[in-house]
């Protein structure tokens, strides 16, 4: 994994070598050349490792996804702003099976350091509420599934959220 500066550095000094190419008359290598700046442009967005990462829990494999999540050292300075929300939404969702109250501090963090899509905050709220009803804190709770269900306008969270609501009426 390459630091986020050195994507964009190694992205300007592949797209001089594409002018270059250009400019010598080799007109495919210069597309080849700016595809290749493209993918780092891309991978300074969209960091690789939560990539591959996401395809792990699609495939369940949640102790392949921690390993993965483990070799991003410091991700405060490795990733960008929503790289890291997503971090610590991957890093909860991991720790929720183990430790619930570093679990919640994690999608607290993700909260507060931003979401890109709307399904993916009202899932990290959703865990929230499902913690704060094992604390038995219900205000919060209905809170936080209420603030869910907001957010969650194609209804992809509607079992879970009915789900929490049918437990919480049992408390």
């Amino acid at each position: 994994m390459f630091h986020k500066y050195i994507k964009l550095v190694a992205a300007a000094l592949i797209s001089a070598w594409s002018v270059f190419e250009f400019s010598q008359g080799h007109i495919m290598n210069g597309i080849s050349i700016v595809l290749l700046a493209g993918l780092f442009v891309f991978f300074y967005f969209k960091n690789e490792i939560l990539l591959l990462v996401f395809l792990k829990l699609r495939k369940q494999d949640f102790d392949g996804a921690n390993r993965l999540l483990d070799k991003i050292k410091n991700p405060s300075s490795a990733l960008t702003q929503k790289q890291e929300g997503y971090y610590n939404l991957m890093k909860g969702i991991m720790t929720s099976q183990t430790n619930l109250t570093q679990a919640e501090k994690f999608f607290k963090k993700a909260i507060k350091l931003g979401l890109s899509m709307n399904h993916d905050l009202a899932m990290a709220k959703l865990q929230l509420a499902g913690i704060a009803m094992t604390k038995r804190r219900k205000r919060e709770a209905t809170h936080l599934i209420a603030e869910a269900k907001k957010l969650d306008k194609h209804n992809m969270l509607a079992e879970q959220i009915k789900q929490l609501k049918d437990q919480m009426k049992r408390i």
